[in-house]
């Protein structure tokens, strides 16, 4: 069900407040404030100068909220074209200067777009299509993630134990409603 307003708003930092417009499409779940609250609350201390790379960006509102709270750079990807668009419009509308939005299948459209390895990495892929692992694996193996990168998942669950890396810790995990949400660092 497409959520009943098509807007999110920005919660901090230069565009507080903002609202961020996404079209209704079956399957696009922006996260809500509340969880979203919570993330940049872990991420606050490492946010700054740092460049992300938001995989599944939907209604934008995990990039758009990090770059607002002063990360360096954002790449966004999604493979819908009317999303697309409307990243792009909410891009000009912002003045947001410091944002690659890519349409294309994340994450492995970045062996094409990507020059550089991330700091912090935002997977919220679809519900019930367990794409976050391969999604994880391909980051990894296609040296796309810092030495201490963050990686903040959200998905319907992590049934059983995700196949991760050696050398990553989950740091926080917590479930609102029929969200589980996760924050790991490779270290």
């Amino acid at each position: 069900m497409p959520h009943k307003t098509n807007q999110v708003r920005i919660i901090a930092g230069q565009w507080r407040g903002r609202k961020i417009h996404f079209p209704a499409l079956p399957g696009l779940r922006p996260t809500p404030d509340s969880v979203k609250e919570t993330l940049f609350n872990w991420l606050a201390p490492y946010i700054k100068g740092k460049s992300c790379l938001d995989c599944f960006a939907g209604s934008g509102a995990l990039g758009f909220e990090a770059l607002s709270r002063g990360a360096e750079h954002v790449v966004m990807i999604d493979r819908q074209v009317s999303i697309i668009k409307q990243l792009k419009q909410t891009a000009t509308q912002l003045q947001a200067e410091k944002v690659d939005i890519i349409q294309g299948a994340a994450p492995y459209c970045l062996k094409y777009h990507a020059t550089q390895p991330f700091d912090i990495v935002f997977l919220d892929p679809p519900f019930n299509q367990q794409i976050i692992e391969n999604c994880v694996h391909w980051l990894e193996n296609n040296n796309h993630l810092n030495k201490n990168a963050y990686i903040y998942m959200e998905a319907e669950s992590l049934k059983g134990k995700l196949d991760l890396h050696n050398g990553w810790q989950m740091l926080y995990n917590k479930k609102s409603g029929r969200v589980c949400y996760y924050l790991f660092q490779r270290i």
